[in-house]
């Protein structure tokens, strides 16, 4: 476990190890399936796993990235994006949700378990099954490293979360933790997940009430508070910029009052919950059929 948070090159060496990754997957499903999933190695197992999944979609060695993107590279493009992983603009975005990966592996091996639906369906279970809030941090985050890039791989990966494997009622869960770090870490999946436009009215639906709910009712006091509302505020910003029923739903959410209360923070003007808020506002204030709702 230490040795995975070593850096690159450290993550490197241990995604190919021949039979490490297979072992670590191996062990957590038969804690699941005894019905174990709180017991210390499985913590350190999927701990691991976190670790080995972070930047995943650029360092990846080149066979995998050959077959990853060889769809995208055989779609018609006219932009220029050097190499397998081009650039982070809006409109490759945009084409890459559209790209489906290669059909998934029925036999993973190795690295290629780190992003197969076998271990997202793991970590679902573990954040819905274990109470071990390392645990269930661990899950989280893995899930967030998977979804955190702008290629065909993170967004299949939030489809497979979203639609395949209806994640979202145990990340929902997750918003009402007691534990900082876990709420932190879900709301940050969350907010990757929320990218995905073809995601977005699904992510409304179950969470949105969640997500205000989790607001403070003020300008947050810790920075881990601060960084957690920040999210919030721009998840639902992917949820509301292109979807007035959304923005509905956020009013009759009672969200309004508290984004306006955040973003008046007069002790820290410059906090990146502020800033997120009225970011959101102005956002909000861009569906003119809500002006008479907003007013009111």
């Amino acid at each position: 476990r230490n040795m995975s948070s070593a850096g690159p090159e450290g993550r490197k060496k241990m995604r190919e190890c021949d039979g490490l990754i297979d072992s670590l997957v191996y062990y957590i499903q038969g804690a699941i399936a005894d019905h174990e999933p709180n017991d210390k190695a499985t913590e350190n197992c999927v701990c691991i796993l976190h670790n080995l999944s972070y930047q995943l979609e650029i360092e990846l060695p080149e066979s995998y990235a050959q077959s990853i993107y060889m769809q995208r590279r055989n779609t018609p493009n006219n932009d220029k994006t050097p190499g397998c992983f081009g650039t982070r603009s809006r409109k490759v975005k945009e084409k890459q949700q559209d790209t489906p990966l290669p059909e998934e592996k029925s036999n993973p091996k190795g690295v290629e378990s780190l992003w197969h639906s076998t271990l997202i369906r793991i970590y679902l279970s573990l954040i819905a099954k274990s109470t071990r809030n390392y645990t269930q941090e661990a899950s989280l985050g893995a899930l967030q490293n998977l979804t955190a890039g702008t290629g065909p791989m993170p967004f299949a990966v939030a489809r497979t979360v979203v639609q395949k494997a209806n994640g979202l009622p145990s990340i929902r869960a997750m918003l009402h933790a007691n534990h900082p770090t876990v709420k932190k870490t879900a709301v940050s999946l969350l907010r990757n997940l929320s990218r995905n436009t073809s995601l977005q009215s699904d992510i409304a639906r179950e969470v949105l009430p969640d997500l205000v709910s989790a607001l403070p009712e003020s300008a947050p006091g810790s920075d881990l508070a601060c960084e957690t509302a920040a999210s919030i505020c721009y998840t639902l910003y992917n949820l509301t910029q292109s979807s007035s029923h959304n923005a509905r739903l956020l009013l009759s959410a009672d969200g309004l009052p508290k984004i306006i209360a955040i973003s008046m923070n007069d002790s820290n003007m410059f906090s990146k919950a502020s800033r997120a808020a009225s970011v959101l506002l102005y956002s909000l204030w861009s569906h003119t059929d809500l002006h008479n709702a907003y007013k009111k």
